[in-house]
């Protein structure tokens, strides 16, 4: 123990705590209230917690002299029981920190009650709850008081020894909440004995499930000045006992939550027991017994004469000797005992006057190194404050391991040490001794203990460990060479093991380096195994396919994370190693450009396949044509070339005639280089693709001419394609008779008839004279006079219609006339009382603001007009300004520009008249009538009313936005009602 700082201080509370009632004969604390008794039985009670005092006299009433026995006080210093005695007998007091005269509890007269066990766990400052009381001749009664009751609740007998009758000198109790309730447990000392007791629902039923069931006790025999029975309290909770008794200080730890049973069928809450011997106490061979004791966490407190021997619990080593500083007249008598404060942590001495304050400095600072000395390390470690103890104890693991040779284990202690060992030289130590699994240990160890941000050092040890690894690797091979194909070897385990460590270190170690330590191991597949892990997937890839695994390598390409250039890459390799699964991953690889993939493509193709063999990359080929609706030119080429080497000219044909630009605004129908597929199925001689492509270029000719070398049928067909040019059908059917008849070989008889029957199949298109210059000059005409009387008959008939035809034009030119001359003179009724549809004035009116000279001819003193064949008439200005307002802008000023040109021209012609019409004024007047014609149509083509002009009117608005400033106007607006004056009215 560190003998510079005491754990354990002793401080004079109080020098005459009697206050002249006589001496202190017992005391007990709880929660900073120290109660006293003294020999003239008075009550003191020091309230240390508000500084306040009072006393209390029990010996009111009773004859004689009388003293206090025992004290107790609850854990909360407000329950308070006292026992006095004297000639008259023995009685039991209680009394409540808030009361000012005590209560005698009559059922315990003449019991001398040594020992209370308070409920720590529910006891309240208004109820005690349930309180055991053990008194001298061996009985546990149960006493509970509330305090507003202002006396006890009951008294109830419990328990009695009758199998060894003796004081009971020693009470506590502990609950615990279970599931069937609350369970309870007791312990009780007599001078020779430590009973327990335990059980559910109450204390009554507790004890009395002993009377058909054995006690559990401990016996040790031996005198002793007084038994006491102590526990620690640590958060209102029990956490170790202690037992002054005659053969020592017995004591362990307390659970009260285990279910561990004993053989006699109680359950055994007590763990770890040791007993201190007396011996320990003292040098000399005599054996001298304490008289009182209190327990701390660590430690117990015990009173040897006039001094406190500290002794360490778990050592139980003497660390201090405690001396108080007694008044003259106390030291004859001695410290008379200890007592604790639980609650607030302080421990009390005593003697006749005065009270002694015994407060604890950090007990447990030094105790990592008692366990330390006691080998416990997980309890050292438990107890260190801070990384250097912790160091220690690890050292100490770490050299005990070592000098028993357990170097694993030291390599896993080494490597906890952070400050008093270096890195160096806990390495150099298994170095020395050529221990490599210890120092790989050692490394992977430390690793786990190091910061993230000690990047350099993390990179420099993860490499060394990798090399480590490899050596050990390497080492296994020599040693035994069956270790690759033994599952369950050593060499097995340690590539498990070295993989998992790459997969955890991969982000640290240094790529480059890495690679190099693998590589220059041999290690292939670890080196592949960490190129996955860093995503050097081009290193994988290359590796299986050097293995020949393409499904593996195709797996790797499919990731996401793979750069898709590497499908690029890799695919003439791949396509060549296995095309069944190179295709089908390419299919199912999505943004794969085909285009790219064409090389590796061509490669595959140039190799000799056998017929019945799927040929893969025609199949992806299709794939990316139909499915995937693929433009590319390249694409569409490749595929092209390889339809048009095979026998089979069928899937050719179908490719071309399929049009893959269908539905496309002004794009082309095919994708493909028409001219490269020209001159690729003229080589491999693929004529009916050739007459296709021609037809398709608009090559009508050459289309046709290759068509008869194939089938004449096929050569009708194209030449049937044409329908847009008349004559170069003509042509082309010409191309095709001439073919026909050049190639008969009959009789000339059956090469006219057949030659007959082709001009039927031409619709007509073609006629006998067209195919006469093909027969020879020498074929008579007679084999041709049906021909030909066919043929003339049919002009005729032509002729024929063409004269029908004629006559009807010469009529329909007649009616003509005669309508024009009919227009000329029509004529409308207007009634004298007709209005103008506009200003809804006589149409016939006179009035100067109608007499015009703008171009319109005057009608006597009438205004000019118009009158329509549905019967609506306007006036001339009327029907001008209505038009010009209901069409558009344009139209509008169109009519009006017309109104003035027509204007200007009536004015010049009246200057120039006097009244005679000359023949300058006529010729002037000829411009004026075209004027007046083109205004007409553009007023009276229609009626306003009954036309278009009235229809387009129904979609416009009522009110015109150039309006809007006139319907403001109309807009009611409210007053000032707050400038109105209101005017009282007498009733």
């Amino acid at each position: 123990m560190d003998s510079g700082r005491q754990v354990f201080m002793v401080d004079l509370l109080e020098r005459y705590a009697a206050k002249g009632r006589g001496v202190i004969t017992c005391m007990a604390a709880g929660n900073d209230v120290i109660v006293l008794g003294t020999s003239k039985g008075w009550v003191i009670r020091h309230d240390f917690g508000v500084g306040d005092s009072s006393e209390i006299d029990l010996s009111v009433g009773r004859p004689g002299e009388q003293s206090i026995h025992r004290v107790f006080v609850d854990p909360g210093g407000s329950h308070c029981l006292a026992v006095i005695v004297g000639s008259g007998g023995a009685d039991t007091f209680y009394t409540h920190a808030k009361w000012t005269k005590p209560r005698v509890l009559s059922k315990l007269k003449g019991l001398v009650v040594n020992a209370v066990a308070w409920n720590r766990q529910q006891i309240t400052e208004a109820s005690t709850k349930e309180v055991i009381l053990g008194t001298d001749n061996g009985q546990l009664h149960e006493i509970a008081v509330d305090e507003k009751d202002k006396k006890e609740k009951y008294i109830k007998f419990l328990f009695e020894l009758s199998e060894l009758p003796e004081d009971f000198m020693g009470l506590q109790m502990e609950t615990a909440s279970v599931l069937s309730g609350t369970r309870y447990y007791v312990m009780a000392v007599t001078p020779t004995r430590l009973y327990s007791f335990t059980g559910t629902g109450s204390l009554e039923a507790l004890f009395a499930s002993y009377l058909d069931r054995a006690v559990h006790f401990m016996e040790l025999p031996g005198e002793v000045p007084h038994s006491e029975l102590h526990f620690f309290i640590k958060q209102r909770r029990a956490i170790h006992f202690a037992w002054l008794s005659g053969a020592g200080i017995y004591n362990g730890g307390l659970n009260f939550g285990s279910q561990n049973s004993s053989p006699n069928g109680d359950e055994n809450f007590v763990e770890n027991k040791a007993l201190l011997d007396y011996s320990k106490l003292s040098e000399s061979a005599e054996v001298v017994k304490p008289s009182s004791m209190a327990v701390s966490e660590f430690h117990f407190l015990l009173l040897i004469g006039n001094r406190v021997k500290v002794v360490n619990r778990i050592s139980e080593q003497i660390i201090e000797e405690l001396q108080f500083d007694q008044a003259s007249e106390s030291v004859s008598r001695g410290i008379i005992g200890l007592c604790s404060d639980a609650t607030a942590g302080l421990f009390y001495a005593y003697d006749q006057n005065s009270i002694f304050q015994v407060s604890v400095n950090d007990e447990g600072r030094d105790m990592w190194k008692v366990y330390l000395d006691m080998k416990e390390y997980a309890a050292a470690l438990a107890n260190c404050r801070d990384a250097l103890q912790r160091d220690q104890v690890y050292l100490v693991q770490a050299e005990a391991a070592f000098a028993s040779k357990d170097y694993l284990r030291a390599a896993s202690f080494f490597a906890k040490i952070n400050y008093i060992l270096s890195f160096e030289e806990i390495t150099l130590k298994f170095i020395s001794i050529s221990e490599q699994d210890a120092l790989r240990t050692f490394l992977l160890r430390k690793l786990d203990s190091l910061a993230k941000d000690d990047k350099c050092q993390i990179t420099m040890i993860s490499t060394w460990a990798t090399e480590l690894y490899l050596d050990k690797i390497n080492r296994l091979l020599l040693e035994d060479d069956t270790a690759v194909d033994n599952r369950s070897s050593e060499y097995q385990s340690i590539i498990k093991e070295f993989r998992a460590f790459l997969g955890d270190c991969k982000d640290v170690l240094d790529e480059a380096t890495t690679m190099r330590l693998l590589e220059s191991y041999g290690r292939v597949e670890e080196l592949v195994y960490f190129a996955s892990l860093r995503e050097q997937y081009e290193i994988v890839v290359h590796y299986y396919i050097q293995q020949g695994e393409a499904k593996k390598a195709l797996e790797v390409l499919q990731k996401p994370a793979v750069p898709i250039d590497l499908q690029y890459k890799f695919a003439p390799d791949l396509i060549m190693l296995d095309a069944y699964e190179t295709v089908e991953s390419w299919m199912a690889t999505n943004n794969l450009n085909p285009r790219k993939l064409i090389p590796a493509m061509m490669r595959y193709s140039s190799e000799p396949h056998a017929k019945n063999e799927t040929h893969e990359v025609i199949k992806y080929l299709e794939f990316c044509v139909h499915r995937l609706h693929n433009e590319d030119p390249g694409v569409h080429n490749l595929l092209l070339s390889l339809y048009a080497k095979q026998e089979d000219d069928s899937t050719l044909l179908r490719f071309l005639q399929c049009k893959f630009g269908k539905g496309q605004e002004n794009g082309p129908e095919f994708f493909y280089d028409p001219k490269y597929a020209l001159r690729l199925c003229l080589k491999e001689k693929r004529m009916r693709a050739c007459v296709h492509i021609y037809s398709m270029m608009s090559m009508h000719e050459e289309a046709v001419a290759l068509a008869l070398q194939v089938d004449p049928e096929l050569a009708m067909a194209e030449a049937d394609k044409v329908e847009d040019d008349e004559d170069l059908r003509k042509k082309l059917w010409l191309m095709v008779a001439k073919h026909v008849i050049e190639q008969e070989k009959g009789a000339k008889r059956e090469n006219i008839r057949k030659a007959i029957a082709f001009l039927k199949e031409t619709d007509g298109l073609l006629k006998i004279e067209d195919i006469l210059p093909f027969f020879p000059d020498f074929a008579l005409i007679d084999d041709f006079k049906e021909a030909i009387c066919s043929s003339l008959e049919d002009y005729n008939k032509q002729i024929e219609l063409l004269k029908e035809e004629m006559n009807d034009a010469t009529h329909g030119a007649d009616n003509i006339r005669n309508d024009i001359n009919a227009l000329a003179q029509r004529y409308a009724v207007i009634d004298r009382d007709g209005e103008c549809g506009v200003c809804r004035r006589k149409i016939l009116t006179v009035g100067r603001e109608y007499q015009m000279a703008q171009g319109y001819s005057s009608i006597g003193p009438l205004a000019p007009f118009y009158v329509f064949p549905c019967g609506h008439a306007f006036h001339a200005q009327c029907l001008i300004a209505h038009v010009t307002r209901c069409t558009n802008e344009a139209q509008a000023e169109s009519i009006l520009d017309l109104q003035k040109q027509l204007t200007l021209l009536g004015g010049e012609a009246r200057k120039d008249s006097n009244g005679s019409v000359t023949e300058d004024s006529i010729t002037s007047m000829a411009p004026a009538d075209k004027l007046r014609s083109q205004l007409d149509d553009a007023i009276a083509s229609e009626c306003p009313f009954c036309g278009d002009l009235m229809i387009r009117e129904i979609s416009l608005p009522f009110i015109l936005p150039e309006e809007a400033q006139q319907v403001m106007s109309w807009e009611v607006k409210p007053h000032n009602l707050g400038n109105q004056r209101s005017l009282s009215l007498p009733v």
